[in-house]
């Protein structure tokens, strides 16, 4: 029986182990905080990501070392490379951990990105603002998530109030994009190079937290193809292995790329009932070396985050087809503290199902763009 270790212990920790089960996989979670959900079903260390007498202890345990939780120190992951295989490597956490070097790392393998400088002073952020335009997004180059550390500038007159915000750190600059909406695509990679996608899948936001995915994303043929290859060629020059979210924006019928998430992603989290075989259980079997599983959809999914509490679970399930996750968190505003999954046949069978969710929990305004878009859609029959 294999043992996968995972730094970090939310709850993409929690549905790693969950997943790996039935596989016969053995999970052991390092993580700071004493709570940390995943530790409710599976061994968890309390260890900072600096104690290295922990996490020899911890090296010697496991088969491979993996991570639920990208902004765990460059250095750590090569300190443990060196005692235990580590996937994805510590270059692939590297090179996604700074938005600059992400956003270098797009143009230099072909995908076009939102115009961006780098701001390391007042004056830069002066002088790169004057040159990309208004309006514009300031965000840390590091350890930023969930629309934490970010500042969206609408005139130059939010100079003072970005910078009194942000200031102090290194800093990207990006332009405000336009977008017609937000896509996903969640690749796998085998250790032996195999290579396979999940449906690209369209998200909404609310306060820079996901808030809802349609999954497959409706009439997106034409982006399906450029999505993957541009997934491909990030994941082959960085010898990646595992599961990772390429986070796009659609403007004008093209593909921007925003964001790389090294891990298993919440935009996936779908894939876990509505797809033959999830992300999490594919991660798992990438990073062992195993055969990778189908990524096909199963008909349409929407997955619905719970933010800051969980509301009632009885008319979710009450709902056919679907699903309820609670991942043994406190309540706490802006945490991630549950999803649920809705599945259908077709469009109309889950608009039906999305509306009487959403008059039941009191959502309307969660699922309404959802709702709109499985109504323009084209191809959800």
């Amino acid at each position: 029986m294999s043992t996968v270790g995972i730094l970090g212990g939310g709850q993409l920790a929690r549905m790693l182990a969950l997943a790996g089960a039935p596989l016969g996989v053995r999970f052991i979670v390092v993580d700071n905080a004493p709570d940390a959900c995943a530790g409710q079903v599976a061994p968890l260390l309390k260890a900072d990501w600096r104690d290295f007498a922990a996490l020899e202890d911890f090296a010697q345990a496991v088969d491979v070392a993996t991570f639920d939780f990208e902004n765990v120190p460059a250095d750590t992951a090569h300190w443990l490379a060196e005692r235990t295989q580590v996937f994805p490597n510590p270059r692939a956490l590297a090179a996604t951990q700074d938005r600059l070097a992400e956003k270098n790392l797009f143009r230099e393998l072909g995908l076009d990105t939102p115009a961006f400088a780098a701001v390391d002073s007042r004056a830069d952020l002066e002088r790169v603002l004057a040159a990309i335009g208004c309006p514009a997004v300031l965000k840390t180059r590091r350890l930023g998530y969930d629309g934490k550390g970010q500042f969206r500038l609408k005139s130059a007159a939010d100079v003072d109030a970005a910078w009194s915000a942000l200031g102090g750190v290194p800093l990207i600059l990006e332009a405000w994009v336009a977008f017609e909406r937000e896509v996903s695509l969640v690749a796998v990679r085998g250790r032996n190079g195999e290579f396979c996608t999940y449906p690209l899948v369209q998200n909404w936001h609310a306060d820079g937290i996901l808030s809802a995915s349609l999954a497959p994303a409706a009439d997106t043929q034409a982006l399906t193809g450029p999505a993957l290859s541009h997934a491909r060629a990030i994941a082959e020059h960085l010898d990646y292995v595992g599961a990772f979210a390429l986070e796009l924006f659609v403007s004008d019928g093209r593909l921007l790329g925003n964001e790389m998430a090294p891990r298993v992603h919440n935009s996936g989290h779908w894939t876990i009932e509505g797809a033959v075989c999830s992300q999490f259980e594919n991660h798992v079997r990438a990073v062992l070396g195993l055969p990778l599983g189908d990524t096909s959809a199963l008909g349409i999914s929407v997955m619905l985050n719970w933010i800051g509490e969980l509301p009632d679970a009885l008319p979710v399930l009450a709902e056919p087809r679907a699903h309820w996750h609670d991942y043994g968190k406190s309540p706490r505003a802006g945490r991630k503290v549950g999803h649920a999954t809705l599945r259908a046949d077709g469009s109309a069978e889950m608009r039906e199902r999305l509306v009487s969710v959403a008059r039941a929990l009191g959502r309307e305004a969660q699922v309404a763009p959802v709702i709109a878009a499985l109504a323009e859609s084209r191809s959800h029959a």
